[in-house]
């Protein structure tokens, strides 16, 4: 705790600069910042040998949290890692009323003790004051919703003048924008979540008339609601290769909007369970990065990083999308090419298809793993897969190892049939 005393004493100032029709700029300390970051808590020695420069995080308790001894804020300031410290707004989906004074109140003073409590430490550089409160499903345009960022908005400006305040929001449309426009004008900056378009953001602004700074505050691939499903209405997860190639092209395109985006958070640093295990995690659960990680080293610095993560180049996989019998038999190959030539290992599993998919990213619980569903060596893409006697939907996963704090994964669904 003494070094976060000692951090706490030299805060950075940071101000949004400029307008429309010249365009915006972060100044960080007077420096100019453009965020190249992500969202997520781990990791951060990673993040920056890839060139990344931020975090967001999604409450302030994850920015306090402490390990071994230290917190969020301290570690991310030792690897030059400025933080956007989330301050959770209450969803109405998950029972906050935002016409109830008791809960308004409540939050009004979680929110004011946190910008207190933080504003000093030279990490912060910036307040996301909320995510998605909005709601994913309709047009966001809720007036007591608006009003009340707007209050919170004027009141932490208050409380720490030295860092602007963001609102983040699910994508946009002209009602939404209307509605922040109108209620909340005094937020500085405007977070956009988007995935399939993150890149059409810009323009979208654009056509709404929004007249501020945005950020992207979440992207990465197209989610699991923007895919492809099967006929049992399982989503087909990207390969882990053309997850790359969307996060590189989207980083790339969300960069190019100079003068107006002030930079982009991609999509999850580290590991959940969302559709899948797999689907948005830039990390492995076990740490090592994956292609994407990669993909955002490349775009934010023009180079490699010094180990790059093995790249999926050829599969057979004729269950891939497909019914099958209890109990059917088939072989399956994956080849993939570590840049470096290590050596690779390979980890198989089946896995139950979810049956707990939830809205808005909100915890979802693992599936059940079918043991001794694969035969494999471990050494090899070979792999001779078992289909459970049970009928219902499954993954096959793989996961490939070089060894050397990379590795990358791919999973592909399949349904067994009732045997009657």
């Amino acid at each position: 705790m003494a070094l976060a005393a000692a951090l706490s004493a030299y805060g950075a100032e940071v101000r949004v600069v400029g307008d429309a029709p010249t365009g915006f700029r972060m100044l960080r300390d007077g420096k100019p910042f453009v965020i190249r970051g992500a969202g997520g808590t781990t990791r951060l020695d990673t993040l920056a040998a890839c060139g990344g420069n931020a975090i967001r995080t999604w409450d302030a308790a994850s920015a306090e949290q402490l390990e071994d001894g230290r917190s969020l804020l301290d570690t991310a300031h030792e690897h030059g890692i400025a933080v956007m410290v989330g301050l959770w707004l209450g969803h109405e989906r998950h029972g906050f009323d935002y016409g109830d004074p008791a809960q308004i109140e409540k939050q009004r003073r979680e929110v004011e003790a946190s910008v207190a409590r933080l504003k000093d430490h030279p990490a912060v550089l910036a307040w996301g004051l909320g995510n998605e409160m909005e709601g994913g499903g309709g047009p966001g345009d809720s007036p007591a919703i608006w009003r009340e960022v707007e209050h919170l908005a004027r009141r932490i400006k208050e409380i720490d003048p030295d860092h602007p305040v963001m609102t983040i929001v699910a994508n946009v449309n002209p009602e939404k924008l209307a509605a922040i426009r109108q209620h909340a004008s005094s937020i500085d900056i405007l977070g956009v979540n988007a995935y399939a378009d993150a890149a059409r953001i810009g323009d979208k602004l654009r056509a709404g008339a929004w007249n501020k700074p945005y950020c992207i505050t979440e992207f990465g691939v197209p989610g699991p609601w923007e895919s492809g499903h099967t006929d049992w209405k399982a989503p087909v997860e990207p390969t882990s290769r053309e997850k790359a190639g969307f996060t590189y092209v989207s980083a790339q395109r969300i960069m190019a909007d100079q003068g107006r985006c002030l930079g982009s958070f991609a999509f999850l640093w580290g590991s959940k369970q969302e559709a899948t295990a797999s689907w948005f995690g830039i990390l492995l659960p076990t740490g090592e990065k994956t292609p994407r990680a990669d993909a955002l080293a490349r775009a934010w610095t023009g180079r490699w990083p010094a180990d790059r993560a093995p790249v999926l180049d050829a599969v057979e996989m004729p269950v891939a999308g497909k019914h099958v019998e209890p109990g059917a038999r088939f072989d399956v190959l994956v080849r993939y090419r570590d840049p470096e030539h290590s050596p690779l290992e390979y980890r198989w599993e089946v896995r139950e298809e979810s049956s707990d998919r939830r809205e808005g990213g909100d915890a979802e619980r693992p599936p059940a793993e079918v043991p001794g569903a694969v035969a494999a060596d471990g050494s090899t893409g070979r792999a001779t897969v078992t289909a459970p006697t049970r009928a219902g939907a499954y993954r096959l996963f793989v996961t490939v190892l070089d060894g050397n704090g990379s590795g990358c994964t791919d999973n592909w669904t399949f349904h067994v049939d009732s045997g009657n």
